[in-house]
C-alpha cells in the first residue's frame, strides 16, 4: 500500500520533515516515490507548502495519508 507521510530531516532537536510518497514498507527516512512538499514545526505558526497537483493525483490513485499529513491535507483545503 502506498503512503503519503513525513520523512524527517534537519539537526538534533531541530525536525524540519519532507512530505513524501512512499511505499508502508519502507522505513521512515529511506526510499519514498515522490517528494510533494514540505512541513516545518519549528516555526511559529507552523508553516508547511504542498504541491496540491501532485497530492490530489496521488489520493486518486489510492495513496492513504497518515493522520499528520491527512490533518496538513485538510487544513490546505486539498483532503478527499
Amino acid at each position: 500500500m502506498v503512503k503519503i507521510r513525513l520523512r524527517r530531516m534537519g539537526q538534533k532537536k531541530a525536525p524540519f520533515y519532507r512530505i513524501v510518497v512512499s511505499d508502508e514498507r519502507s522505513p521512515r527516512d529511506g526510499k519514498f516515490i515522490a517528494e510533494i512538499g514540505t512541513y516545518d514545526p519549528n516555526t511559529d505558526p507552523s508553516t508547511f507548502n504542498i504541491d496540491e497537483e501532485a497530492a490530489k493525483k496521488w489520493l486518486a490513485n489510492g495513496a492513504q495519508p497518515t493522520e499528520v499529513v491527512g490533518k496538513l491535507l485538510k487544513v490546505a483545503g486539498i483532503s478527499k
